[in-house]
């Protein structure tokens, strides 16, 4: 028997099996991630892989009684979606739920954003989540949206990822001229009012005195797309980093992209669920939005979307009432897979050192998470827990465990108390990461796997 508990890098324990499936699971993986920059792209990627493995939409599952088997997805509203694998046993025994979210820190464009001033057309941003402004000046940055117009047309809007497409940016003040900029905070430095985008500056062809640069780049938007600029108004636009995901370093160990938290562990939460055909306990993956911003919309966790899915199932196979809807959440245990801070060699004061992640030593397995006195965390309990570590240790899943900094650092939540509202059991469990919210951020490929390796031991 080992007293003392022991945890070394998944790379000294693999053997070139695991080694070449770690690389072709990274493959996949930034292949997501190049797609999917934001939740309507998400959406539809998952929608799709799950249609190709055999799951149908809710209202086409309905018109019959479910039955242990059926593989049902549930997209709400193109901004969150579900997906159930029906097991053997009644679903009021519970369910096996991983919980993640596909909204990520970003730039979102304002709803009268375009204006013209000083040679240049520049659209004004609102920033979405916790960033620190002054990393996004400077980038080069790619345009994704969504517009509805008035007569009912949707347009999807990507400009900057393909090779041929220009590119969106904002500026800085030069370091000449940076002195009063300089006595600031780095909280200070850029002030959310000038994270404007520069979308033009050609008046070429305009022969309007008023803003012809502005009414240039109405002209083209409306040549390409067919929309005015009061479609701005019903649209959702988000400028994101337009670097693609590629690996980092010699050995090509890490990748740096936009977006992992949360699409590390939410294309983890994918890949287990699809692999699976057969249950005893229903299995459920969730994708929902809003989480960077508090789990606050209609599409995020706080919303009923989800339970009414829970009780259109029970109601399809006659067995739904208000508490047995009540019932099968609560009898739910569920995984809020997040992503946790790991220690950077340069950062290491912000640490506990006893209770902190290190990247490549698996998925990091977080008691609680909130804020100094644990304000606003999901503190989960030792009986969940001691399940989840033998499932882990029987499936041969690496992990670790992990806070989010030392206690008065600082801190930041997840989807789990909005989760453990139900009564059910949650544990906060996924991918250490550096850069957090940063527009690039980095994870390594060891962990994204073992993420993956850890939610289908779960479900199974």
């Amino acid at each position: 028997m080992n007293l003392e508990l022991e945890r070394k890098s998944i790379w000294q324990q693999i053997d070139e099996a695991e080694l070449k499936e770690i690389t072709e699971y990274g493959e996949r993986y930034k292949n997501f991630l190049d797609h999917c920059k934001t939740e309507r792209e998400c959406v539809t990627f998952i929608q799709n892989k799950a249609i190709e493995h055999g799951y149908v939409s809710l209202e086409e599952a309905i018109k019959s009684p479910v039955k242990a088997g059926d593989k049902i997805y549930i997209n709400y509203k193109n901004k969150a979606i579900a997906l159930f694998l029906i097991g053997k046993d009644c679903m009021t025994k519970g369910m096996n739920i991983v919980g993640s979210h596909i909204d990520v820190p970003r730039l979102d464009i304002k709803p009268t954003p375009l204006y013209e001033d000083s040679e240049l057309a520049l659209m004004k941003t609102h920033y979405y989540g916790g960033v620190k402004k002054y990393q996004w000046p400077t980038i080069q940055l790619a345009m994704h949206g969504f517009v509805k117009t008035k007569d009912s047309k949707e347009i999807n809007i990507v400009i900057g990822e393909d090779d041929n497409d220009p590119v969106f940016y904002i500026t800085d003040l030069l370091p000449h001229l940076g002195k009063d900029q300089a006595k600031g905070t780095l909280g200070d430095g850029i002030p959310a009012e000038t994270l404007n985008v520069v979308v033009g500056h050609s008046s070429y062809g305009i022969s309007e005195k008023e803003n012809p640069i502005k009414k240039n780049i109405l002209k083209l938007i409306h040549d390409k797309y067919g929309i005015v600029e009061e479609d701005f108004i019903s649209s959702e636009i988000e400028m994101v980093p337009q670097a693609k995901a590629r690996d980092i370093g010699f050995d090509r160990a890490m990748i740096a992209a936009h977006g992992h938290d949360d699409r590390v562990c939410s294309y983890a939460n994918l890949e287990a669920i699809l692999r699976l055909d057969e249950v005893t306990t229903t299995a459920v993956s969730l994708f929902v939005d809003k989480e960077e911003i508090g789990s606050y919309g209609n599409a995020s966790m706080s919303s009923a979307f989800f339970e009414n899915a829970v009780a259109e199932i029970l109601a399809s196979r006659g067995d739904y009432s208000d508490i047995l809807t009540r019932r099968a959440m609560q009898n739910s245990k569920i995984l809020s897979a997040d992503v946790s801070a790991a220690v950077d060699p340069d950062y290491k004061d912000v640490n506990d050192p006893y209770n902190a992640a290190l990247v490549g030593y698996g998925i990091g397995v977080t008691k609680y998470t909130g804020a100094r006195g644990k304000g606003g965390c999901n503190d989960a309990n030792p009986e969940f827990i001691a399940e989840v570590r033998k499932k882990f240790d029987d499936n041969g899943v690496i992990w670790q465990t992990c806070e989010l900094g030392k206690a008065d650092q600082g801190g930041g939540g997840t989807i789990a108390a909005e989760l453990a509202k139900h009564g059910c059991e949650v544990l906060d469990c996924g991918t250490a990461m550096l850069s957090m919210h940063a527009p690039i951020e980095l994870v390594s490929k060891a962990d994204c796997y073992m993420t993956a390796k850890a939610y289908h031991a779960f479900f199974k």
